[in-house]
């Protein structure tokens, strides 16, 4: 990974979509600090179009749907977009391979876990969900170490879920989806363009890791350090600080660069 601030003007230039994953991408130690709010305002200020990729629930999704300077948010790793598009009026398109009966199926996953893995609790945000388990590991006390995420994903993939481990939660679900499958989805199906080449995004953990495979211009912030060697796919950027600090980092120089074309 090369720091962010050599990205060229021409790179920039074609950048219409800003994607970005949320916790410890955005966030600094759970909080959207001012200068990270700020820096999205300035992207979509400049006219560019803005979509948070997340694993957070279809409740908060809505909430940033309406609140935050965006069009669309892929909610859930990719069970559903929330977006306004089409005229401005909020709709939901959901991906074809999630499960209506999710939450059933998901019960005695969470059991399951639960036994296996000492310490681990539920994420509370699960009452909003719609489509997958979220078992925290390291958003509230006490947090666990990495080993022990690992040792949930196992656990969920052993009873035929997908997993993915971000930076506070292992997200499990079943059915044949995850962020980047919805992404291509939706840029097709919605958006009805191909916008992939004109896009960038941003993510900081193994949960990400399909959208840096999928996206030639990605960036990740700095804390993706404990992470990287994990990973069999990291971006070509990476910013110099961690979290909204490093996100606010590289929205500065990609504006600052497409003033320069």
């Amino acid at each position: 990974m090369r720091p962010v601030l050599e990205m060229t003007p021409a790179e920039a230039a074609r950048i219409r979509f800003v994607l970005f994953d949320i916790d410890d991408t955005i966030t600094t130690a759970g909080k959207l600090t001012a200068e990270a709010y700020s820096a999205l305002w300035a992207l979509a200020d400049a006219g560019l179009r803005l979509i948070p990729v997340t694993g957070r629930p279809a409740g908060w999704c809505d909430l940033i749907l309406r609140q935050w300077p965006v069009c669309a948010v892929i909610g859930e790793n990719g069970a559903f977009v929330l977006h306004c598009v089409r005229g401005g009026r909020p709709e939901t398109f959901t991906h074809p391979n999630a499960p209506a009966d999710a939450q059933a199926r998901l019960a005695a996953l969470r059991d399951a876990v639960l036994a296996a893995v000492p310490g681990c609790r539920i994420a509370r945000d699960q009452f909003c969900r719609k489509y997958d388990l979220a078992i925290d590991f390291c958003e509230d006390a006490p947090r666990l170490p990495l080993s022990a995420a690992e040792e949930i994903r196992r656990v969920c993939e052993a009873q035929g879920a997908h997993a993915k481990i971000s930076s506070i939660h292992v997200n499990a679900w079943f059915g044949d989806y995850d962020k980047r499958s919805m992404t291509e989805l939706f840029f097709r199906e919605v958006l009805r363009e191909d916008a992939v080449s004109q896009s960038i995004f941003f993510g900081d953990s193994p949960n990400d890791e399909p959208m840096f495979s999928a996206f030639p211009l990605a960036c990740a912030v700095a804390n993706i350090a404990p992470f990287a060697a994990r990973m069999a796919h990291l971006p070509p950027y990476v910013a110099s600080l961690p979290g909204g600090a490093g996100f606010a980092e590289a929205a500065a120089h990609i504006l600052a660069q497409k003033e320069r074309v």
